[in-house]
């Protein structure tokens, strides 16, 4: 069971922030007096406490003295200045457990206890865990993908509700910290690289003399489809690939062309390129 007597803050009211918030409130689970968020810009808490009911704070140390779960989400370079003006407060103290969740992409567990644990006791950083957690944007239509890791002080009680929080936008997986490189170049890039196809779909379809319009909602249609068919079934991409190639047949000669242009391996390559430059990021 959720204990329902825990506030959320999240500080930085962001697009993941808002799909976040969101959908706790949409799922009926997280009741809005026991959210808060806090930003440097007003005109994003007045949005906040007008759509989705909850408290506007625009201070920050007073968010995070106030809230048992803190959600950093700010952005990753703002990070280490947002939170030693919290800790560096004469009036700091770790007075109650706090569960840090972070949603900061290339920020890792390391960076946080870095910060945090300076300006806390050794016997109290057991009261300070600390979850790391890569969603991605399809949060925002209740459809996210996220993956989540935990530092040694976190309980299964923080980890189910972390999980709870995560679960109310879409999906969420557990890892370990040394996967989050490839996590975050296949999922949290990843619906880059379907727009990306989706659009080339379109232009496609375009130049074989379809209508612009008619063309978008031919190829979002198909891979709405394709996906839910892939999830369906059950089968391997490969096995419902072929299903469709008929030899000599349309999806023959496109898959042709695409082998003969190695679109797999630059994909492949893509990927890898961006788990490169997420662990570049990271250090």
């Amino acid at each position: 069971m959720i204990k329902k007597d825990l506030k959320t803050g999240f500080i930085g009211a962001g697009n993941m922030c808002e799909a976040i918030v969101g959908a706790m409130v949409k799922s009926g689970i997280f009741h809005p007096s026991m959210i808060m968020v806090s930003d440097i810009d007003k005109n994003r808490l007045d949005h906040f406490e007008n759509i989705y009911a909850v408290t506007a704070i625009p201070d920050n140390f007073k968010l995070f003295s106030e809230s048992d779960v803190v959600v950093i989400a700010v952005k990753p370079q703002q990070i280490k200045d947002v939170l030693l003006a919290i800790l560096k407060q004469n009036n700091f103290k770790l007075t109650k457990r706090k569960l840090i969740l972070s949603i900061a992409a290339g920020y890792s567990i390391k960076k946080f206890e870095d910060i945090f644990y300076l300006y806390i006791d050794e016997n109290s950083r057991p009261d300070l865990p600390i979850i790391r957690v890569m969603p991605n944007t399809p949060a925002l239509a209740l459809a996210g993908m996220s993956g989540m890791c935990m530092n040694k002080f976190t309980t299964d009680f923080d980890a189910a509700f972390a999980r709870k929080i995560l679960e109310t936008t879409g999906k969420v997986m557990d890892f370990k910290e040394k996967d989050f490189d490839g996590i975050t170049a296949l999922s949290g890039s990843g619906p880059a690289y379907l727009f990306y196809l989706i659009e080339s779909m379109i232009k496609g379809g375009v130049e074989a003399g379809l209508d612009h319009d008619k063309a978008s909602v031919l190829a979002l249609e198909t891979v709405k489809g394709a996906a839910a068919l892939l999830e369906q079934t059950g089968e391997a991409p490969e096995v419902l690939r072929k299903k469709v190639t008929s030899p000599g047949g349309t999806t023959e000669a496109a898959i042709k062309v695409f082998d003969d242009n190695m679109v797999k391996q630059n994909i492949i390559k893509g990927i890898l390129a961006a788990a490169n430059r997420s662990r570049e990021l990271g250090k």
